[in-house]
């Protein structure tokens, strides 16, 4: 173990790495580092499908792959009775092996109501605290609402930055024609419960009569709703022109709330972020 795997209680590591073999056989996956050639090109070909990527342009490279699993950082597959379901890729970010920044993670459809997702994160929340790594971050889309439950709500990650077209133009199909806007958030790998839960809240964003935003403005002094639509996805596809009213909206309302200092202080399945401005925004 090196010096700074020993800044972290062995029993918190230990109780990382049961937690995470117990989901991953909850979920019916064995979870691994891969660091072949062989496996590496399946799991290439794994984000490439996931992100419906040509396969002249995939979504990770072989070789950037293969150059991240052999300077130590985390490459890991999950498999389903032998067959690579998802995948998880990440790299040492600054400060100094204090940090670990989770660049990508998928699984196929069909098996994503499985957990293994989960099981993904808690492989990966494991490996770090092994190397003394305490904070793993990484961005997601702040419309899609599976993803914001699953970042805030369940894994109780921070949210420390709202992120205007942070990638530029993205070609791949899940992103194609719309601004890559995102949400930094920060996972703290030992932190216990986050506080508790915001009582009343008003609404700043709502979803209005006809599936578009409604700005409803800031409650004064009181925490509020910044809605999210129920299926983002699904909206790009069947009204594009609603959901590009949403990334807009979205990112003026909850983008310069967080600009000004305010701070998500949970995610709402059924609603969106629970936003604290003024005086509260300073509590954690």
């Amino acid at each position: 173990m090196t010096p700074q795997t020993a800044v972290h209680d062995t029993t918190a590591v230990r109780d990382a790495e049961d937690q995470a073999l117990a989901v991953a056989r909850s979920s019916g996956v064995e979870i691994r580092e891969i660091e072949t050639t062989g496996e590496l090109t399946a799991v290439s070909g794994l984000l490439s499908g996931i992100w419906h990527r040509d396969a002249a342009t995939p979504q990770l490279t072989v070789e950037m792959l293969k150059a991240l699993a052999k300077t130590g950082n985390y490459v890991s597959a999950a498999a389903y009775e032998g067959r690579l379901v998802g995948a998880a890729v990440a790299f040492f970010a600054a400060p100094e092996r204090r940090r670990l920044h989770s660049h990508i993670a998928g699984v196929v459809d069909g098996h994503q109501a499985r957990n293994v997702g989960h099981a993904l994160k808690l492989h990966q929340r494991a490996w770090a605290l092994r190397r003394g790594i305490p904070t793993i971050t990484w961005t997601f889309d702040p419309l899609v609402r599976r993803n914001a439950y699953f970042n805030i709500a369940k894994l109780g990650a921070r949210v420390m930055e709202y992120l205007p077209d942070f990638y530029g133009e993205m070609h791949d199909a899940v992103n194609a024609g719309d601004p890559s806007d995102r949400l930094l958030v920060a996972w703290d790998l030992l932190a216990g419960n986050t506080g508790p839960p915001v009582r009343e809240a008003g609404t700043a964003l709502a979803v209005g009569p006809d599936g578009g935003p409604r700005r409803d403005g800031w409650p004064a002094g009181a925490p509020a709703i910044v809605a999210v639509p129920p299926d983002v996805e699904r909206l790009r596809a069947e009204r594009p022109r609603l959901a590009a009213e949403w990334r807009l909206a979205v990112r003026d309302v909850l983008g310069s709330a967080l600009a000004d200092g305010a701070r998500i202080a949970e995610f709402r399945r059924d609603q969106g972020y629970v936003v604290v401005t003024g005086r509260g925004a300073a509590r954690r």
